[in-house]
């Protein structure tokens, strides 16, 4: 007997929805019965895929659902890759609803590896709900430039860090080098690398950015060719306490990581920055600026550094990273609420560790292989921002629970040196395009290096020896500084 099939409307006409038909008019124990097709491109509407009829766009699902023309489908399955988050919140609150199931197809590659296995639809995840249309990557320009490369990750467990190694490694570089000063991440990493890539030649070095000796016998025995600066203090209310901490892992070990860059001769270093950088109104902000200020100046003064490239990435907050705003909803989710939003006009912008990454490569493939202008930072185009309440609220409802009657969302206020909006540029800073939509370039801001220099100096001495007011004091003139441009730019230009 015909066992009695899910009635499925596709979102998306492209290579990924013939894939799922054909395999579904193949296996006649498929759960799934296509019943019609929505084009998000819109081209195709009126045609057919496998007989199945493309009857419209996403935005006329409210209309579709009312006609008798199809089977009422009990689920929606995303096909596209190229929807946003925006998008794909909004059919999820049509689905919600009309109590229909939204979910999506795995990425096209997974796909087409498992041709012979029934094709599984998975549950829409927090991350499609913030997601940005996929990004268009030149991969080949990521390949040519780790492609047999000695390249060394600092903070290599991190959130961040241990992304970055995961995607080098698969873009066939000569060795890895994996520096990190947590002996447990380190570990974690080195054995999940020794999982999936286990011919890939890597070196594993507990270290610390503070300490100039650990670096300069790293550099020497490994001999990077790329360095990719990922280690840092993130957690604003952390470094809030902690400022000397902050100052320096934050400021003097991406200063000793500079150095160290120079002095060995490597080709190019990538600092990975963030939006908190951005006019500062913290002290992990404030410290964030310092080392791009000081990476922008070394890349352009070509009387001190003749050999690096330095390559700024700043980005906005990424997804499922420690400590980052959705594994805390999780928690507090898993024990039944309440979830705490500081405030509710509260936005942020969001991407996926993996997206991040991705444009982290791009942008240091353009930065070294199409040569912009040295010291220019990589913005990532992060989308719109997101409400912070509107994710509490999604995430509750992706739970299949509903916001304020079975989960409460309570306001807690903004914490010290939290803004109620991030930016992802200075006022100051023009912004150019790029070859890739995905990334926009920011004209730096350049200090005197020799200035800058000594500056550092006196702020590493004043936090190496404990001196906390004498360390924000001259945090905050330095940041005043280079704000007014007092350190004019450097004659060398």
């Amino acid at each position: 007997s015909e066992h009695r099939k899910i009635p499925v409307v596709l979102i998306g006409a492209g290579d990924a929805a013939e894939l799922f038909i054909r395999q579904n008019n193949r296996d006649r124990h498929a759960p799934y019965h296509v019943t019609a097709i929505l084009d998000d491109k819109g081209g195709r509407v009126g045609r057919a895929i496998h007989g199945v009829p493309i009857i419209g766009v996403p935005i006329q699902l409210p209309e579709v659902l009312k006609t008798a023309e199809i089977d009422y489908p009990q689920r929606l399955v995303i096909t596209s890759e190229n929807l946003g988050g925006a998008e794909i919140r909004q059919l999820f609150d049509i689905a919600e609803a009309h109590g229909i199931m939204l979910s999506r197809l795995p990425r096209l590659p997974q796909l087409q590896e498992n041709l012979e296995k029934r094709i599984e639809t998975r549950p829409i995840a927090v991350e499609d709900l913030l997601g940005r249309p996929q990004a268009i990557l030149d991969r080949d320009a990521m390949k040519s430039l780790i492609s047999g490369q000695n390249v060394l990750v600092t903070g290599a467990g991190g959130s961040i860090g241990s992304e970055l190694v995961r995607q080098i490694g698969l873009l066939s570089p000569a060795s890895v080098i994996l520096f990190d000063s947590s002996e447990y991440q380190l570990y974690l990493i080195d054995l999940e690398l020794d999982k999936i890539q286990p011919s890939l030649q890597r070196h594993t070095v507990l270290g610390d950015v503070r300490d100039m000796d650990s670096i300069n016998q790293a550099f020497s025995s490994c001999k990077p060719d790329l360095v990719f600066h990922a280690a840092a203090l993130k957690h604003v209310p952390m470094v809030e306490q902690n400022p000397i901490e902050g100052v320096l892992t934050n400021v003097i070990g991406s200063r000793n990581i500079a150095d160290a860059c120079s002095a060995h001769g490597v080709k190019a270093m990538v600092l990975i920055s963030t939006d908190k950088a951005v006019n500062p109104s913290n002290i992990m902000g404030a410290t964030k600026y310092l080392a791009e200020s000081y990476c922008q100046s070394l890349g352009v003064d070509t009387a001190l550094n003749k050999t690096t490239r330095y390559i700024t990435v700043r980005f906005g907050n990424v997804l499922g990273s420690t400590g980052s705003v959705v594994p805390l909803f999780q928690k507090q989710l898993e024990a039944g609420g309440p979830l705490t939003v500081t405030h509710p006009e509260a936005t942020r912008y969001f991407m996926t560790i993996r997206e991040a990454v991705e444009l982290v490569l791009q942008a240091s493939a353009l930065g070294v292989l199409e040569i912009h202008d040295a010291g220019r930072i990589h913005v990532l185009e992060m989308g719109e921002p997101v409400k912070i309440l509107a994710l509490a609220e999604q995430m509750i409802r992706l739970a299949g629970l509903q916001p304020q009657k079975d989960i409460q969302i309570k306001f807690t206020g903004l914490r010290a040196g939290e803004k109620l909006h991030e930016k992802l540029l200075h006022e100051g800073e023009t912004v150019l395009s790029t070859s890739n939509p995905g990334l926009l370039l920011a004209e730096p801001r350049i200090s005197n290096l020799t200035t800058l220099r000594n500056a550092l100096k006196s702020l590493e001495n004043a936090a190496r020896s404990r001196n906390k007011d004498m360390t924000l004091t001259l945090l905050r003139s330095l940041i005043a500084k280079i704000d007014e441009r007092e350190i004019t730019k450097s004659a060398v230009n």
